[in-house]
């Protein structure tokens, strides 16, 4: 599966970012300017840019005062560093993106945060996702998350399953491929993201700069279309409050599962 710009995504994919697939159109453009938007109002903010292999987003972005941390696997954070060494507010660090570690290696979160995500959230299970909202919002008051994720509809369409099914009746075993999708989110779904934890003020679609409102009907239109057979990514930002709080658990004393209605159980 690729992103709208022709981008490879998911975890198997960041490797093959680099400064000649990097092309600032599409998602990146949005992503660009939310975390623009972002350091306009905390110019020394730290931004934390989860699974980005080897993209090159920091000199696009860079105020000159911005920091900036790379969180990646050790085989993918070891190609950075040789082909992208760290800088004095650069640096790469070899960690899970759904683990906690990451989190305690940013520093001075109170000049402010805001965590980037692209091309991995659809290949995370629904709880590690909500665990993740629900971390940068309890560690990081007044900071932000804007990722992109695909429609629900191409979760249940992946024929990458279907593949799956059909190697396993095989004579001869079928070459391992990237993890299936496992998580999409609809416009509806959005308000239910602040129920990941109270520090959630606010979330919003980021839409495509500078082509009005009529394109961003149009690709909200598109992505729920399933015959066009184009899972468009759409990018979503999420505003942390000023104040750290605790999670309100939800039924069973788990936080609530913004990924789904109310009543429906996880399977």
């Amino acid at each position: 599966m690729t992103d709208t710009d022709g981008t490879p995504a998911g975890p198997g994919a960041a490797p093959f970012r680099g400064p000649a697939r990097d092309p600032v159109t599409g998602a990146s453009r949005r992503f660009d300017a939310a975390v623009r938007a972002y350091v306009r109002q905390h110019p020394r903010a730290t931004v934390v840019a989860l699974g980005e292999g080897l993209g090159t987003a920091f000199w696009r972005l860079d105020n000159g005062r911005l920091h900036w941390l790379t969180v990646e696997s050790p085989e993918t954070a070891a190609v950075r560093r040789m082909l992208l060494p760290d800088g004095p507010r650069r640096r790469t660090l070899a960690c899970p993106v759904t683990g906690p570690g990451w989190l305690d290696a940013v520093r001075a979160p109170e000049r402010g945060v805001v965590v980037t995500v692209r091309g991995l959230l659809a290949f995370l299970r629904p709880p590690e996702v909500r665990a993740l909202f629900a971390a940068c919002a309890e560690r990081f008051p007044g900071g932000a998350l804007v990722f992109d994720t695909v429609p629900r509809w191409c979760v249940g369409r992946d024929p990458r399953r279907t593949d799956a099914r059909t190697a396993a009746g095989a004579a001869a075993p079928a070459a391992p491929g990237p993890p299936p999708l496992r998580w999409g989110l609809n416009a509806a779904d959005l308000p239910r993201i602040t129920s990941a934890h109270p520090n959630v003020v606010a979330v919003r679609e980021v839409p495509p700069p500078g082509r009005g409102p009529l394109a961003g009907r149009l690709a909200r239109w598109r992505r729920h279309v399933p015959l066009l057979h184009t899972p468009a990514r759409t990018v979503t930002e999420i505003r942390f409050g000023a104040r750290r709080t605790a999670p309100d658990p939800g039924p069973g004393g788990a936080p609530a599962d913004p990924e789904r209605p109310a009543g429906h159980r996880s399977r």
